[in-house]
């Protein structure tokens, strides 16, 4: 399993299928995903804007809040990598399941500018600029690896770790930039 530097605010690694996987369920994955889609889309990520209004005026970030939106960002994270195929178990909402993704409690005196949160989100495009394309080459590994796991059992290990990668770069922006987790700018870096 590899870690990436923990110098980073938002870490995440995805533990690689020892086991063969299921190749019922993978080529059933995209109906078989729906009902968690609906969900994890019925809960969205818009706590940001509440978040970086009371930053912004108060000069708080609750635990509780923070731990409120690291969980759901957990959810919808385990969804993605379930859509991706990186593993079989369906998503769940209490279990940590393959995926571990950790992200700092900022101090929100100490680490964060009081009026960034409101305009950080512009200051990530050109990260989600990259990130798009790169997430088109996730989209094209994945179906490979989908023929992969139906002929094989098996997710090649190049394109699990690519596709890893992007989650993990995904994820260091989108701390950045709506968990509101640091001030210093997120590096372009898959690893």
């Amino acid at each position: 399993m590899n870690q990436p530097p923990p110098s980073y605010a938002a870490r995440l690694s995805v533990d690689y299928p020892t086991a063969e996987l299921d190749r019922l369920t993978t080529f059933f994955r995209l109906i078989w995903v729906i009902p968690i889609m609906i969900i994890s889309g019925l809960i969205s990520n818009t706590l940001w804007v509440a978040t970086a209004l009371m930053i912004a005026t108060r000069q708080r970030y609750p635990r509780w809040w923070f731990d409120f939106s690291l969980e759901l960002t957990r959810f919808t994270t385990r969804v993605g990598i379930y859509i991706a195929l990186l593993t079989d178990r369906y998503p769940s909402t209490v279990e940590e399941q393959a995926l571990h993704l950790d992200v700092d409690y900022p101090n929100v005196e100490r680490d964060l500018n009081r009026w960034l949160p409101l305009f950080k989100w512009l200051l990530a495009i050109p990260h989600y600029i990259v990130l798009w394309f790169v997430w088109l080459f996730v989209f094209i590994a994945v179906v490979i690896a989908w023929f992969a796991i139906l002929f094989t059992g098996t997710y090649p290990r190049s394109l699990f770790d690519f596709v890893v990668g992007a989650f993990r770069w995904t994820q260091r922006v989108n701390a950045y930039a709506f968990l509101l987790v640091t001030d210093a700018y997120p590096p372009f870096s898959l690893s």
